[in-house]
């Protein structure tokens, strides 16, 4: 079972593009969504989160305003979160696995946003970065609610820069020129890995234009 990475910068589609993963019969595993599972009334982490952040639980469920206020800008708190919520997802994945091996699917997507920020490329055999022109992921972000221009730059600066994440990824979609254009993208990498040998010889060729003197 081939283990895909799925990751790109706020604003990027990166949503939608594993939304189309999935429409293709590869299951996927959203980080973000169990992060909210967890916090969510009823959650595994409420508990342990409620007595670290005081006042950060509101009605059985972790008000994220509120649990963002105290660790924004504060790197041991954010650590201090992640220590709670990381093990938790662990076994979450555990689980998504255990159930893709039973039902025999050729390849899986885990969609983490924050990939190779926490070095969990290292885990994955194929990285896919999910990208867009900086205008389009501007103007896609802002028109969010609660989103303005400071809070967009200061997620970015969490963030590894969308160049890097390219420039490191074994395949990118680029979701810059609509959806069908980016559907046909997701169906050509598929295409890749479900060859056989695909994927090595993808990440031969790969290696081998990194290589390459530059002109």
């Amino acid at each position: 079972m081939i283990t895909i990475g799925l990751t790109g910068s706020i604003g990027m589609g990166k949503s939608t593009t594993a939304a189309m993963f999935a429409a293709e019969g590869a299951p996927v595993y959203d980080a973000d969504a169990e992060v909210h599972k967890l916090q969510g009334p009823g959650g595994a982490a409420v508990a342990a989160i409620a007595a670290a952040f005081p006042g950060s639980v509101v009605d059985g469920a972790v008000d994220r305003q509120v649990l963002g206020a105290q660790v924004f800008g504060h790197p041991e708190k954010l650590q201090q979160l992640n220590g709670l919520i990381y093990p938790l997802l662990a076994e979450g994945r555990a689980k998504f696995f255990a159930d893709a091996e039973a039902a025999g699917v050729g390849l899986v997507v885990l969609d983490i946003p924050m990939l190779f920020e926490t070095g969990g490329e290292a885990r994955m055999d194929a990285v896919v970065v999910v990208t867009a022109p900086e205008n389009v992921q501007r103007e896609r972000v802002l028109a969010r609610p609660g989103y303005g221009a400071e809070r967009l730059d200061a997620i970015l600066a969490r963030q590894m820069n969308d160049a890097e994440k390219r420039a490191r990824a074994h395949f990118v979609v680029d979701t810059g020129e609509g959806l069908e254009s980016a559907r046909r993208q997701v169906r050509e990498i598929i295409a890749v890995l479900k060859a056989p040998g695909g994927l090595a010889a993808h990440k031969a060729a790969l290696e081998a234009r990194r290589e390459r003197p530059q002109d």
